[in-house]
C-alpha cells in the first residue's frame, strides 16, 4: 500500500530514509523477479526435430536429450516441428533467440540438401546456423515391405518387372531427398518405372510399409532397423563404401554396381547464428561427454549409427563437403530446384 510505504509526515527530512528504504525494497523485489524469470527461461533447452514422433531422428533426439539434461544441468525437451523435410524446424531455429535455449538436431537432408533443391527454403545454413557438434554418420537403404516376396535387390527388380510395365511405388521420407534421388538412380540402372511417394517423415512411411500399402521404401538404416530385425520388412541394400556391422548380410549399392553413394550423411546439432561462443563450447562439451557414455554409444549403434563426436569445426567442414558432393549428383540427374 502506498500509505504504508510513504506515511504522512510534516518533516521532509524524516520521510527521506523511509522513501529510500521503500525504493530499495522495490528495486530488490524487481531484481529478484527478473532473476527468477531469467532462470525460468533458461531452465529448459528445446531440441527441435524436423520430423514426427516415432521416426528414427525423433528416437535419436530423445536418447541424447535424456542425457544432455544431466550434462548441461538444464531440462532438455524434444520439440517436434514436422513438415517440409525439416524446413519448418530450420526456420524456427533461425527465428529463435541466440541464447542457447533453442537447438536443432538434424541430419544431412535439412541442412545440406534442402538448400540445393528448394529455391527459397527460408534459411541459409552458412548465414543462419552455427554448428554445435556432430555425433554420428549413417547410411541410407532400400527396404521392401513384408508383403513383397523379394529378399534381395535382384528379386525386387524381378518382382517389379512382373508388375504392369515394370512400374511400382517407393516411399521416401521427404521429397527431393537423398532417398528420392536413390529411387531415381535405381530406376535408371534397372530400367524400372519407379515412382517416389514422399512422406512427412519416416514414421508415416513406415506405417504404410508395415500395412503393405507400398511395396518398398528408402530411408536411413535407423528408420528401418527395428522392423528389419523383427522380420516385418527387409533391408536389401545399403549406401556407403562398406557393409554395415549391424547388417553384415546386406550388400552395398556399390557392390551391386550402383556407385556414387559413398559419402556418408551425418547427424549434428545446430544453434542460431549469434549464439555466444562460450555457450556453443559448453553445449558441445556436454554433447561430447554424452556421446562417450557406453549406454548412449550402444543405443545409437543399435539404431544403425556409426557413433563419433565431431567438433563444431569438423561438423561445419563435413556439412560443406557433403553439400558440394550432392550438388554435383543432383545436377547430374537434371533436377531443377523448385
Amino acid at each position: 500500500m502506498v500509505f504504508a510505504l510513504f506515511p504522512r509526515t510534516t518533516s521532509t527530512a524524516a520521510a527521506q530514509p523511509t522513501r529510500r528504504l521503500a525504493v530499495t525494497l522495490a528495486v530488490s523485489a524487481l531484481c529478484l523477479l527478473g532473476s527468477g524469470l531469467a532462470q525460468a527461461q533458461s531452465g529448459t533447452v528445446k531440441l527441435l526435430v524436423g520430423f514426427p514422433p516415432g521416426g528414427g531422428t525423433d528416437a535419436i533426439a530423445r536418447v541424447l536429450a535424456d542425457k544432455l539434461k544431466d550434462s548441461l544441468g538444464s531440462n532438455v525437451v524434444v520439440e517436434n516441428k514436422a513438415g517440409a523435410g525439416g524446413q519448418i524446424a530450420a526456420q524456427a531455429l533461425k527465428a529463435a533467440a541466440p541464447d542457447g535455449t533453442t537447438l536443432f538436431l538434424s541430419h544431412d537432408h535439412t541442412v545440406s540438401i534442402l538448400p540445393l533443391v528448394v529455391k527459397n527454403p527460408g534459411f541459409e545454413p552458412a548465414r543462419d546456423f552455427v554448428a554445435v557438434g556432430g555425433f554420428a554418420t549413417f547410411v541410407n537403404a532400400l527396404a521392401v515391405s513384408g508383403g513383397t516376396p523379394a529378399k534381395s535387390v535382384d528379386e525386387y527388380v524381378a518382382w517389379v518387372q512382373k508388375q504392369g510395365a515394370g512400374k511400382s511405388t517407393v516411399g521416401v521420407p521427404a521429397p527431393a531427398s537423398v532417398p528420392e534421388f536413390l529411387v531415381k538412380m535405381i530406376g535408371q540402372k534397372y530400367k524400372l518405372d519407379l515412382q517416389s511417394a514422399p512422406y512427412r517423415g519416416s514414421a508415416p512411411m513406415m506405417g504404410d510399409m508395415l500395412g503393405n500399402q507400398i511395396a518398398a521404401g528408402t530411408g536411413s538404416v535407423p528408420d528401418f532397423i527395428e522392423n528389419h530385425k523383427a522380420g516385418k520388412i527387409r533391408v536389401v541394400a545399403v549406401m556407403g563404401n562398406a557393409r554395415q556391422a549391424i547388417l553384415p548380410e546386406v550388400p552395398t549399392f556399390a557392390e551391386l554396381g550402383l556407385a556414387g553413394f559413398e559419402d556418408l550423411p551425418y547427424y549434428g546439432i545446430f544453434a542460431p547464428t549469434g549464439t555466444p561462443q562460450a555457450t556453443i563450447d559448453k553445449i558441445s562439451a556436454a554433447l561430447a561427454k554424452v556421446v562417450a557414455l557406453p549406454e548412449v554409444h550402444d543405443r545409437l549403434t543399435a539404431m544403425g549409427l556409426s557413433v563419433a563426436y565431431m567438433t563444431p569445426q569438423q561438423l561445419t567442414s563435413r556439412e560443406r563437403a557433403y553439400s558440394q558432393t550432392w550438388a554435383r549428383i543432383i545436377q547430374s540427374t537434371g533436377f531443377v530446384a523448385q
